[in-house]
């Protein structure tokens, strides 16, 4: 089997490269257990002090697969599955390195937990942003919660997900859900902040990052286990199936809270 997510080594950097273009990098069970196993790998790197995500293609990642959901193979895997989600997003937050997601066109769903679970999001001016697990039924997955509570607070994070809007990306910066934003395909405005971040004192940021992080690191776990109690339910709900095939049939879900 072709793997679906590259990883590319220069100097002190590492970039992780989704691969799935053909379907907008949607998350398959496959990509997951990759990304589980790369971003395991690269906490023990000491050699490796700058991470870089991004989506190969036209999208950073569209979130998870539709088409796998409606599979047999993801409802007997269900339970593994979360742990799964749950320990990629563990490795991405407690890793050492500093983190980069470069996001062009749609970061949504677990795309956008695991963009967030970065130190700096870059966005393309063009990109989309949204939290839409509500509009199939389910609840954020990935650390999703963990991380728009921390960015946003509690209040505020809540609605977001509540709402599940899809946001320019200028929107996203007034949140505080983006860091940067770079014009669309400008590649050189990127590799110039990259290079702007290699000359700082990385032993410094990556010691602050500890620092600030791992006084949270058991908030996180818990929450992970949360959504994955969550979302087992979820999967087991009407509005769930409703929203599923409204989505396959392209239409309005009718939720009735079921």
């Amino acid at each position: 089997m072709e793997e679906v997510v590259h990883v590319q080594y220069e100097g002190n950097i590492a970039t992780v490269t989704m691969n799935r273009p053909e379907a907008m990098n949607a998350v398959n069970i496959q990509m997951m257990e990759e990304l589980e196993e790369v971003f395991r790998d690269l906490k023990e790197r000491t050699d490796i002090q700058i991470v870089l995500l991004k989506g190969e293609g036209r999208a950073f990642s569209a979130g998870g697969d539709i088409k796998q959901m409606l599979s047999n193979e993801l409802t007997d895997r269900m339970d593994e599955v979360m742990d799964i989600v749950g320990n990629m997003a563990t490795h991405m937050y407690q890793s050492p390195q500093i983190m980069v997601s470069y996001i062009q066109g749609a970061a949504a769903g677990i795309g956008l937990s695991m963009a967030l679970a970065s130190d700096y999001i870059v966005a393309e001016r063009a990109g989309k942003i949204a939290m839409n697990f509500i509009g199939i039924g389910l609840v954020p997955d990935g650390g999703g919660h963990f991380f728009l509570k921390e960015r946003l607070g509690t209040e505020r994070a809540k609605q977001l997900i509540w709402r599940g809007k899809v946001m320019d990306v200028e929107e996203a910066y007034r949140l505080g859900l983006v860091d940067e934003i770079i014009e669309n395909g400008d590649t050189a405005s990127f590799e110039t902040f990259i290079k702007k971040l290699q000359q700082a004192p990385l032993k410094s940021m990556q010691e602050t990052k500890y620092i600030l992080r791992s006084a949270n690191y058991e908030q996180l776990e818990q929450m992970l286990q949360k959504e994955k109690v969550g979302q087992l339910k979820m999967k087991d709900t009407a509005d769930y199936r409703e929203g599923i095939e409204a989505f396959v049939e392209k239409r309005a879900p009718k939720f009735q809270g079921k």
